[in-house]
């Protein structure tokens, strides 16, 4: 098979390489998938260039990526043989495992390739393992939102355009904050007031948009840079639900205000969500796509050869959709 391999940690064009490998055959509890498409994430390139701590790859070659979509090729002994020729969408390919999506094939536990409804296609569907479950995750993990407010920060980004959809579409009112470029792109996910982020009275602005009430629930996207503001306008027994702090990855919090209001921190991390998490989130998000309430849009689709461009996309930002690979190119 055609697959994207790295060895060392660095930039794209210094480390990424495509390699002709064997094709895996799946083990026992395994299946076989031919990819149509791979998803690029920000944690993929944050993988590829190194974390802090990392001297080099947790294999001696990986394969990178972790999200994508294609159909069921082969099984391994113990899973029904009816699923071959199923369309399937993949999570977690490349978490703890050396050989990730970025490949013509890949083979994982059967259960890492979830069967995809027939009208959604391969590009939704490389959308939903990382930004998809984040944000089910993140607005639903704290129970039913009906008739809440909701505070979306970063609501133009892909994970938060997802979690502004699902918002809606779970009956709350929502709240986002973009820059200038993005309110226009948050609006049309459905928020009934969209703020800029680098207001200097984001707080007042924020408690004004919902009539001077508190909110129930924030999804946090820069949790070092915005819990302050999140403290003021948090309501009392509220849930921030944080996925990402890149910008103050060691925050200081301001205890007091969170303690006499009791705020729930939710940590997401959705890699280690547990069995039952990621069921309802997988079976959420399949219920919003048969109502026809998410949009997953794509930004790009690279061919497997321009994997180096990709992930350059994927570091260059301000996208208003997924980066995707189509591994037969």
């Amino acid at each position: 098979m055609r697959a994207i391999t790295y060895s060392t940690l660095g930039e794209a064009r210094d480390v990424l390489h495509l390699t002709d490998i064997d094709t895996p055959t799946p083990s026992s509890g395994e299946v076989l998938v031919r990819l149509a498409l791979s998803g690029v994430n920000p944690s993929d390139v944050k993988s590829r260039r190194g974390r802090p701590g990392m001297t080099k790859p947790a294999f001696d070659s990986v394969i990178p990526h972790s999200d994508g979509a294609g159909v069921i090729e082969a099984v391994g002994g113990g899973v029904d043989p009816a699923r071959i020729g199923q369309r399937v969408w993949i999570w977690n390919g490349q978490w703890q495992r050396a050989l990730g999506t970025a490949a013509t094939h890949i083979a994982l536990p059967a259960a890492q390739a979830v069967a995809l409804p027939e009208d959604v296609s391969f590009e939704t569907a490389a959308s939903l393992g990382i930004p998809g479950l984040t944000a089910c995750h993140a607005v639903f993990n704290g129970g039913d939102i009906k008739g809440q407010t909701l505070l979306v920060h970063g609501g133009a980004g892909t994970v938060g355009y997802l979690a502004v959809q699902l918002a809606k579409w779970g009956g709350a009112r929502v709240i986002a904050t973009t820059g200038t470029s993005g309110a226009a792109r948050a609006k049309a996910a459905g928020a009934d007031a969209v703020l800029d982020y680098s207001a200097s009275d984001l707080a007042d602005q924020i408690l004004a948009a919902n009539d001077g009430a508190p909110v129930d629930q924030i999804i946090e996207v820069e949790f070092g840079v915005n819990i302050n503001v999140d403290a003021q306008v948090i309501k009392p027994n509220g849930r921030i639900a944080t996925y990402g702090s890149a910008k103050d990855m060691a925050p200081t919090l301001p205890f007091q205000p969170l303690l006499f209001k009791a705020v729930t921190i939710d940590i997401v991390l959705v890699y280690l969500l547990t069995d039952t998490q990621r069921a309802l989130a997988i079976e959420t998000v399949h219920r919003a796509l048969a109502d026809g309430a998410l949009d997953c849009p794509v930004e790009r689709v690279f061919a497997l050869s321009d994997t180096v461009q990709a992930h350059e996309a994927v570091e260059a930002g301000a996208r208003a959709g997924a980066i995707l690979i189509d591994c037969a190119g």
